[in-house]
């Protein structure tokens, strides 16, 4: 048997210490894997959900479009009822509402349709859900301060339902359409409730620099989209010219890696909109993407 010496001893809690630290922070980085419905439009709410529970998925987000065509004949219970039966998380959903972050007439009708989105989504015990930056108008750096303020008026509702609502921006936006503007802006805000969100197409095809992810803090992206952008010329890349992880040409295994670094630990969510995705066999394509998806998330050392 070892005897240990008295600095040994003295030492041993430290480096358990030590280890439960290093642990602590490798634990932290660990990322799920997860499927936006808009992946599978064309199956429905229930199909789309079961093909995915088939194939392994566990994590789920869900969007406002197939759930209300659910809700057309059976209630949210029962909406509910279809996750739980599977086994599935509900992590994220789509709130569907637009016109909520820019300066518009309409913005009164945004926030009520927020409420009610808010509303819908707490019943069903979801307290996650975003809204992207889908604005096309003429923007002047004035609408950029009213903006901040529109964020917290947001941030407002969502707290009424204890709901945090992450602001996702559209390599197409006019208004937000990079990482470092939507940082600052909701920084600006500084509103418990609003949390900037990251979607890894928008992020590499649109104009944004790699080192923008150094300008993270720790903790601060509240939820991820992931997935690759073709080889093709990037003037020729749209909203639904998205691929599968791994079969594109983004420096995913880099970015994930920065996100780990940066204290993000949440689900990493497939969103995908081409024909052969939307309309393909669900339990066909979740296959595909968790093959796929998951060998560059072990590369990237976040599973």
């Amino acid at each position: 048997m070892t005897t240990l010496s008295r600095r040994e001893m003295l030492l041993t809690p430290v480096a358990l210490a030590a280890t439960s630290a290093v642990s602590a922070v490798a634990a932290q980085k660990k990322m799920t894997l997860a499927i936006h419905q808009n992946t599978s439009n064309g199956a429905g709410y229930r199909k789309s959900l079961e093909g995915w529970a088939r194939a392994g998925i566990k994590d789920v987000e869900i969007t406002n479009i197939l759930l209300d065509e659910f809700l057309k004949t059976d209630d949210l219970a029962a909406a509910r009822r279809v996750i739980t039966d599977l086994g599935l998380n509900l992590v994220h959903a789509a709130t569907g509402v637009t016109e909520l972050w820019e300066p518009n007439p309409n913005r009164t009708a945004a926030l009520d349709n927020l409420k009610k989105r808010c509303e819908m989504y707490a019943n069903m015990g979801l307290d996650r859900v975003y809204s992207p930056t889908t604005c096309t108008k003429k923007i002047t750096e004035d609408d950029y301060k009213a903006g901040v303020d529109n964020m917290y008026d947001a941030g407002d509702v969502a707290k009424q339902f204890n709901m945090k609502l992450r602001i996702e921006f559209l390599r197409t936006s006019t208004f937000i359409s990079t990482l470092p503007t939507l940082l600052k802006m909701t920084r600006a805000a500084a509103h418990q409730n609003i949390e900037p969100m990251l979607d890894c197409y928008h992020f590499w095809s649109g104009l944004n620099k790699f080192e923008d992810l150094d300008t993270i803090r720790t903790g601060e992206i509240g939820h991820v989209h992931f997935q690759d952008v073709p080889d093709m010329p990037r003037e020729l890349l749209d909203l639904s010219t998205r691929i599968i992880p791994g079969d594109g040409i983004s420096p995913l295994t880099r970015i994930l890696g920065k996100l780990a670094e940066k204290g993000y630990a949440g689900p990493l969510s497939v969103e995908l909109f081409l024909p052969k995705f939307q309309q393909g066999d669900p339990y066909e394509v979740a296959r595909e993407i968790r093959v796929k998806s998951e060998a560059v998330m072990r590369q990237a050392g976040v599973v």
